[in-house]
């Protein structure tokens, strides 16, 4: 590693073959991976170390882990801008945690898949691995890197059990001897930044031993959690320079500086803490629903403890479902992450951020769902849930004006944004609804990816909005795992909604109004002639292609009709 220059200059020539020939011609033979580890580290910290650098990031993001493999053809446009954030990554991250990756992909056999790389990246990198958690489910990304990017649902392995036991020793202090605390000698199950063991308790008030769940903050995580955070905000700086190269650069920015701050309150502890007490009030009236209980006696600023709860991943307990039974867990996860807060009656109705499956428990016995890892709460405001609804129920009967108005509305405040927004989402949503197909009823997603590409045309909206549609993406690829092509989430909202009325039958199911309900009923009253005028654009226009000489005619028609 001497000549670390001229070595990088010559990786360029190389394929990936020859090029694990090469590095191990700098790497002694017989050597271990620690000592391998301190060579590449020695390397990367000469004054060559920059450009060695480069090379290797290349090496791996071009020939290792391609993003041809990665995102799928449908979105070739975000190839590039994800190449670039891999590099630029790769290029920020310190040589303590950088270097072991570098001789980990190396030691790796050479045709080991793309994907499985990729979870070997971003070990240790829990900013990342929680972007790959809420991926994981999208039915947008190609189901082999989905299939692989599941595993840190349940599957992360990056912290020793003595470490872990240590630290929550630490955080007990004499605690452990008052209240004869047992602790399980191995780990119940990993996430990004903390690890969850069993435990036991002597309660005084009942005389009796009760079970928990110590839920403690990973040894290396504030280290590397706040390298992310930074990298993550230098990320959004960079594409933020560029914004005159293209949508990707003018998006990315605000995207990443929102995920970011989302992100933060992953190591908030006393934050997750008083939203699981909130969260426990919220769902008692729901029936079917469980969120652990919070045990404040051992709670610190790192240490969560709360009652165990029974229960398998929802997606591997429904492999073993009856149709019939697959369907009505899937209706309990829409009412629980959807329709319950999106109709709620509260001012600030509070739902979970991070609804990827690991945090989805079944038990079987009880038929309850329970809800895990509320450290990604967020909020929305009634008049937001009200606008929510109202772009779901103008998306399902396509009506753009309407659509545009909610839209509109729900983007963040500003005149002088909302005066240069207004054309874009006009010429978005016409765009999009014009290209909904005809035979099939759109659905909530479908808004959601409308909101989608409002917000990759320039729009901005809060990042409460973003973190909702996060979890309807999140949760349709769920749904999908458990019941496949069946009932929507649609039909299960509209269920939930008729069952309040039955209940309560002047509320009108809150937040919308009264005013609301009878927008709605005439636009779906004008549905049928929406749907009419476009069939006939439809048969206009292709008869009228058909006609020698109009073709060039008939792609410039607009479509005014729709509005």
């Amino acid at each position: 590693m001497a000549n670390a220059f001229s070595f990088a200059d010559y990786m360029k020539q190389l394929s990936p073959e020859e090029l694990q020939s090469a590095l191990g011609q700098f790497l002694p033979k017989g050597s271990t991976t620690a000592e391998r580890v301190k060579l590449v580290e020695t390397a990367l910290r000469s004054p060559e170390g920059v450009a060695l650098r480069a090379e290797l990031g290349r090496w791996i993001v071009d020939r290792l882990v391609p993003v041809a493999a990665l995102v799928p053809n449908k979105f070739a446009t975000w190839r590039e801008p994800t190449r670039e954030s891999m590099l630029f990554v790769i290029s920020q991250l310190s040589v303590e945690r950088l270097a072991p990756k570098l001789v980990e992909q190396y030691e790796l056999p050479i045709k080991t898949l793309p994907e499985v790389r990729l979870l070997k990246l971003i070990s240790k990198v829990p900013g990342l691995q929680k972007l790959g958690q809420v991926l994981a489910r999208n039915r947008h990304v190609r189901r082999s890197v989905r299939t692989a990017l599941a595993k840190l649902e349940n599957g992360i392995r990056d912290v020793e059990i003595d470490d872990v036991l240590a630290a929550i020793r630490r955080e007990l202090g004499k605690k452990a001897k008052t209240f004869d605390v047992k602790i399980a000698s191995s780990l119940l199950s990993e996430a990004s930044v903390s690890a969850v063991v069993r435990f036991t308790w002597w309660n005084a008030e009942k005389q009796q031993r009760e079970k928990g769940v110590f839920k403690v903050l990973k040894p290396h995580i504030p280290e590397c959690f706040s390298e992310d955070m930074k990298i993550l905000q230098d990320l959004a700086d960079f594409f933020g320079k560029r914004s005159h190269e293209g949508f990707a650069s003018a998006v990315i920015p605000d995207t990443f500086s929102k995920i970011r701050r989302h992100l933060q309150h992953e190591v908030d502890f006393p934050g997750e803490q008083a939203a699981l007490v909130e969260a426990a009030k919220q769902f008692k009236p729901m029936r079917g629903v469980r969120v652990p209980k919070l045990i404040p006696q051992f709670c610190t600023a790192t240490l969560t403890a709360m009652s165990e709860e029974e229960g398998v991943k929802v997606t591997a307990a429904a492999i073993h479902m009856s149709p019939q039974r697959r369907m009505q867990v899937a209706q309990q996860l829409v009412e629980a992450l959807i329709a319950f807060p999106l109709l709620s009656s509260q001012s600030n109705a509070m739902f979970h951020a991070d609804p990827h499956a690991g945090n989805l428990l079944y038990n079987r016995r009880t038929g309850e769902l329970v809800l895990l890892d509320w450290a990604l709460a967020e909020r929305l405001n009634r008049e937001q849930r009200r606008r929510l609804t109202l772009l779901f129920l103008a998306v399902g009967f396509r009506n753009p004006a309407a659509a545009c108005c909610q839209i509109q509305e729900l983007s963040e405040p500003g005149v002088g944004r909302r005066l240069r927004s207004a054309q874009t989402i006009r010429e978005t949503v016409g765009r999009f609804i014009a290209e909904l197909p005809m035979a099939k009823l759109p659905r909530a997603i479908d808004a959601m990816r409308l909101l989608e590409e409002v917000a990759l045309a320039g729009v901005r909206f809060p990042s409460s909005l973003i973190m909702f549609s996060k979890v309807l993406f999140t949760l349709d690829g769920i749904l999908d795992d458990i019941r496949g092509n069946g009932a929507t989430a649609e039909f299960t909202i509209a269920r939930y909604l008729w069952m309040r009325w039955m209940r309560q039958p002047f509320s009108l199911g809150l937040p919308l109004t009264v005013r609301d309900w009878i927008g709605v009923e005439c636009s779906a009253l004008l549905y049928g002639g929406r749907l009419g005028l476009r069939w006939e654009e439809m048969l206009t226009n292709q008869v009228f292609r058909n006609k020698p000489g109009a073709n060039e005619t008939a792609d410039s028609a607009g479509i005014s009709s729709l509005q």
